[in-house]
């Protein structure tokens, strides 16, 4: 396939979760990225975790709101726009609570993931370029890199997996170009700073604003590499210009773990609050997780990494301005056995 240096003015990008937290940025960096000349982009998102407010009020993008287990809508939107590019986002990101809600996982991360794929080979999409998660490696040894094989041990990393298969299979059967990336530990201005569940930095910095002590899961000695979201969207954004690109996989995200307890007192430290903590019940989880980054610096060589310290910074200086809403349990529980007391409250 001839990549062309900018998109026609009559091509519509789709980009799934795009109120979401990296959805948004990603409208973001696709809106500020000349290559897409004055392209339209069509955000579908069910707002059930993003808010509409973080869609850009541009005359390119259009916003639709909608699931992406609605064959009918996934359909109708391919027949009117004819989509180049699809940026697939959408999803339930809570590795944890994807042991107690399989059903819905599997509907929303996989099914989902599904219709998507079919209608892009049905309409001939030129690239399809899908968010993953490095969950897939499941227990692999750090650092974690491209070539290793995923073995995911959570109905979540499980269902990333199977789209990742799937695409490959697309590809060998229709021909369908894709791109893949395993982002880690997203953090950053706009996150969903209520949800109880998934982003451990927005959960500290919601709970330092009320006054609460941030949560830890046993020991805190578990591992992460945290990223800051403004160096991932660029990279996905600039992905379907890349040949080096098509048709692979490649981690993205910052190369330096920290603990979980050096998280705390570096978000407490950005909050300009002393860092208390309590330590829970410890819950099942890989303890040690980052990944390496050889493969997407050698394909996009301006990747950057921003350091902790900066990022955390930025997201603290938004998160004191921002409304937090009620945070939410989920509802309904397929199962509640072994479920953390924690995320009963």
């Amino acid at each position: 396939m001839r990549l062309d240096k900018t998109v026609s003015q009559s091509s519509s990008i789709l980009i799934t979760g795009g109120a979401g937290f990296m959805g948004s940025h990603l409208v973001d960096s696709v809106l500020g990225d000349n290559r897409f000349g004055e392209a339209r982009v069509v955000v579908v998102d069910d707002l059930s975790g993003g808010k509409l407010e973080n869609v850009p009020r541009d005359p390119r993008v259009e916003f639709v709101r909608g699931s992406i287990n609605d064959q009918s809508l996934i359909k109708r939107l391919f027949d009117q726009h004819r989509f180049r590019y699809v940026y697939h986002l959408a999803a339930y990101a809570a590795e944890g609570l994807s042991h107690f809600i399989r059903n819905f996982n599997y509907s929303n991360n996989l099914l989902g993931s599904v219709n998507l794929i079919n209608a892009a080979i049905e309409y001939e999409t030129s690239c399809f370029v899908f968010t993953s998660s490095i969950a897939v490696y499941g227990d692999g040894d750090s650092p974690l890199t491209e070539d290793m094989q995923p073995r995911p041990v959570d109905p979540y990393g499980i269902a990333k997996f199977a789209v990742e298969l799937d695409l490959a299979a697309a590809n060998q059967t229709h021909g369908l170009k894709y791109v893949i990336f395993r982002p880690h530990n997203v953090y950053g201005e706009r996150q969903n700073l209520a949800d109880k569940y998934r982003n451990v930095v927005g959960i500290f910095m919601n709970r330092l604003l009320r006054g609460l002590p941030m949560p830890i899961f046993g020991d805190g000695t578990q591992q992460r590499a945290f990223t800051h979201v403004s160096d991932v969207s660029p990279v996905v954004a600039g992905s379907v210009f890349n040949p080096k690109a098509t048709n692979q996989v490649f981690n993205l995200g910052c190369d330096r773990a920290y603990t979980v307890n050096q998280l705390a007192e570096k978000v407490a430290q950005a909050m300009g609050m002393t860092p208390t903590t309590v330590h829970l019940q410890p819950r099942h989880e890989v303890h040690v997780a980052y990944c390496g980054h050889e493969k997407v610096r050698a394909a996009f060589p301006n990747f950057s990494q921003t350091t902790l310290e900066h990022g955390l910074s930025l997201m603290a200086a938004w998160a004191k301005e921002a409304t937090i809403g009620e945070g939410q349990s989920f509802e309904p529980l397929e199962i509640e056995k072994n479920l953390p007391p924690s995320w009963r409250e």
